[in-house]
C-alpha cells in the first residue's frame, strides 16, 4: 500500500468538508472538481439538483476522474449503473464509501461481479443518523401513547369535555426490531423514559436499555406483547415485509408502529388494513414501500398516520458527520485496520 491515497469525490460535498477531510487525514490526495458535481438542494442531499446536467466534455472529465481513483467518496452520481461502469473501467479502485446509511442497496444495484466485490471494499454511513432518527422514534412513540390524532380531532371540534386517560410510555413494552446504530440509540432513549424495551435481532447482542433480545423467528410472539413496534431495519431480501400480515394479526389492538428503516420491511397493504380496523392505533412513517409515496395512497389521508417524506434523518450536521466518518476510515485503510461499516456483499447491508 502506498503512503498516499488518491480519493475522488464522486458525489456532492461542500468545499469546507473536503478541507476537513484533508486536515483529518493528511495522507489523502482528495481530488474534486465542484463544477462537475450537482449542487445540493438541502443538507444531506447526496444526489444533488436533478436539473443538473454535464456537457459531453464535462461527463468525459468526470468519468476520467473517477476512473483514476483508488477510493471514491460516494458512488458516482449515486447511481448503480455509473458504479458498474466505473468498476469495469477502473481496475485500481480499492474502496468506495457509500453516503447513505443503507448503502448496501446501492452496491446491490451496481450488479458487480464476484471479482469486483472481492477487490473493492464498500462502506456506508451507518450510525451518523442515529441521533436524528431516534428523536423521530420518540416523536412517534409519544404521539401514539398520547393519542395525538384524537387530541387533534377534539381540538378541531373545539371540544373540551369528555376527558380520558392517556397512555404512558413508562408503562409500555416497546419492541425495537433491528439493533444497529439507530435501533440501539432508540432503545436507549425509550428505556430512559421508563419503557421496557425488547430487541429483535438476527444475532445475540447486548444493547443499553434493552431488557432482552429475541431472534427474528420470534417476532410475532414478541409483537403480541408490545404496545409499540419500532422498525430500524435495512432493506434486504431477508427483511422484506418482515412486518407481515401474520405479525400484524398478532398485535394488541391500538399498537403504535414507527418505521425509520426501510419501507420495504412492511407489508403496506396489511398495515393500511390494520390502521383502518384499529389493530394499529397510530403509525409514524419516515419511509414507505415505494418512494415517493403515491398521491393516491390511503396513507396520506388516514387520521392515525404521520407521514414524514424520508426527512427524519436529515440535519445540518449530517454531511459533516459523514465526512468525519470517512476521514476516520481513511486512516484505518492506510494503516491496514478493518474498516468501519463494511457492506456485507452477500446480503447487501
Amino acid at each position: 500500500m502506498s503512503d498516499r491515497l488518491r480519493v475522488v469525490v464522486a458525489t456532492p460535498l461542500a468545499e469546507e468538508l473536503c478541507v476537513l477531510i484533508e486536515q483529518r487525514e493528511p495522507r489523502i490526495d482528495l481530488i474534486r472538481d465542484q463544477e462537475l458535481l450537482p449542487p445540493q438542494r438541502h443538507p444531506g442531499d447526496h444526489v444533488g439538483d436533478p436539473e443538473f446536467t454535464r456537457t459531453p466534455e464535462q461527463q468525459a472529465r468526470f468519468e476520467a476522474l473517477v476512473d483514476s481513483a483508488q477510493v471514491l467518496y460516494g458512488l458516482p452520481d449515486e447511481s448503480g449503473a455509473a458504479m458498474h461502469r466505473t468498476a469495469d473501467a477502473n481496475p485500481g479502485l480499492l474502496w468506495v464509501h457509500a453516503t447513505p446509511a443503507g448503502g448496501g442497496a446501492q452496491v446491490k444495484a451496481s450488479k458487480l461481479s464476484e471479482e469486483q466485490l472481492k477487490r473493492i471494499a464498500f462502506t456506508t454511513s451507518a450510525g451518523v443518523h442515529a441521533s436524528t432518527l431516534s428523536e423521530f422514534v420518540l416523536l412517534g412513540v409519544l404521539a401514539g401513547a398520547k393519542e395525538l390524532p384524537r387530541l387533534r380531532e377534539r381540538q378541531q371540534r373545539h371540544e373540551w369535555n369528555k376527558r380520558w386517560a392517556l397512555g404512558q410510555v413508562a408503562e409500555q413494552t416497546i419492541l425495537v426490531v433491528g439493533l444497529g446504530g439507530i435501533g440501539r440509540r432508540s432503545a436507549e432513549l425509550l428505556a430512559a423514559l421508563g419503557a421496557t424495551v425488547i430487541g429483535v435481532h438476527r444475532h445475540p447482542v447486548t444493547s443499553p436499555g434493552v431488557s432482552k433480545v429475541v431472534p427474528v423467528e420470534q417476532l410475532a410472539d414478541a409483537a403480541s406483547e408490545a404496545d409499540a413496534i419500532v422498525l430500524a431495519l435495512p432493506g434486504t431480501d431477508l427483511t422484506h415485509k418482515m412486518l407481515s400480515r401474520e405479525v400484524l394479526a398478532r398485535v394488541k389492538p391500538g399498537i403504535t408502529i414507527v418505521n425509520v428503516g426501510r419501507g420495504t420491511t412492511v407489508d403496506e397493504e396489511a398495515l393500511i388494513e390494520a390502521l383502518e380496523d384499529g389493530r394499529v392505533g397510530f403509525a409514524a412513517l419516515d419511509v414507505v414501500y415505494s418512494e415517493p409515496l403515491d398521491p393516491d395512497s390511503k396513507l396520506w389521508d388516514l387520521p392515525n398516520v404521520l407521514i414524514s417524506p424520508h426527512v427524519a434523518a436529515l440535519s445540518n450536521q449530517e454531511d459533516r458527520r459523514i465526512a468525519e466518518l470517512f476521514a476516520q476510515n481513511a486512516t484505518r485503510f492506510l494503516d491496514g485496520q478493518p474498516l468501519l461499516n463494511s457492506v456485507n456483499t452477500r446480503e447487501f447491508y
